[in-house]
């Protein structure tokens, strides 16, 4: 949490971090022309920033894109601000950006003491994954190319394949929202875990690509939230109590 308030505290960071937030996954050269310094000096910041694990980057050709990390935000808030706020306040605004394939694409990030083992566990263990996903309950085999359904509160609520399964370090699956008319209308998207062991801790990378330029925003907008749950429940074993997801989790019992 220090490095997050540390880089928050910069003028010029929050700008960056705005920018990513209106355009995310933007070039050096594009976040340098929206700022009067040098080159040099940007660099310095995304790194920064990089190092709070507030901006992810991932290579695209050439070019070296830049997307907004809202993890680290969404921790600071369910420490400290969720407690003191109304629901509605957890429920995260809508991010639209486009790329030039006009397709959306969202990173989220999170380091979680844990083992790859366990991680892939709490991912792929139905009643371990129903805790930080406040009451949904996920059933698969979880061999490649089987199917995978999402229930909630008795109702389906997402469904599709698991198109690459290398446990511990890799999962890659189609996702379809099937909560509601609005998002089933978006059809199927894709979801890749990435788990990489650091030290005692391993790095959680969540990727949702292959969303419309104008995807709606339920789609990937719990993504914060569950990661959140996700890391507490591994590193102290317990659920997440901020009133989004008690929100969620009733009438799952």
């Amino acid at each position: 949490m220090d490095e997050v308030f540390r880089a928050l505290a910069d003028p010029t960071r929050r700008s960056l971090l705005d920018a990513l937030f209106h355009e995310d996954g933007q070039t050096l050269a594009a976040l340098e022309a929206r700022l009067p310094m040098t080159r040099f000096g940007v660099m310095k910041h995304l790194k920064a920033l990089e190092e709070a694990g507030l901006v992810v980057t991932r290579r695209r050709g050439r070019e070296k894109l830049h997307f907004l990390n809202p993890v680290p935000i969404r921790l600071v808030h369910d420490r400290w601000v969720s407690k003191y706020a109304e629901p509605w306040v957890s429920m995260l605004s809508e991010l639209k950006h486009g790329l030039e394939d006009k397709t959306l694409e969202k990173v989220f990030e999170i380091y979680i003491k844990t083992t790859p083992e366990r991680l892939w566990q709490a991912i792929t263990d139905t009643e371990m994954r129903r805790k930080y996903t406040f009451g949904a309950v996920f059933t698969s085999d979880w061999t490649p190319g089987s199917r995978y359904q999402a229930t909630g509160h008795g109702s389906p609520i997402g469904e599709g394949e698991n198109l690459e399964v290398d446990p511990p370090r890799r999962l890659v699956q189609s996702f379809r929202a099937l909560w509601d008319d609005d998002v089933k209308a978006e059809g199927t998207s894709r979801v890749t875990w990435e788990i990489v062991q650091i030290g005692d801790s391993c790095r959680l990378t969540v990727t949702h690509d292959q969303l419309r330029e104008d995807a709606n925003g339920q789609l990937y907008g719990g993504w914060p939230m569950v990661l959140s749950g996700l890391k507490t429940l591994l590193e102290t074993g317990k659920m997440l109590t901020t009133p989004g997801s008690l929100r969620w989790m009733q009438g799952s019992e």
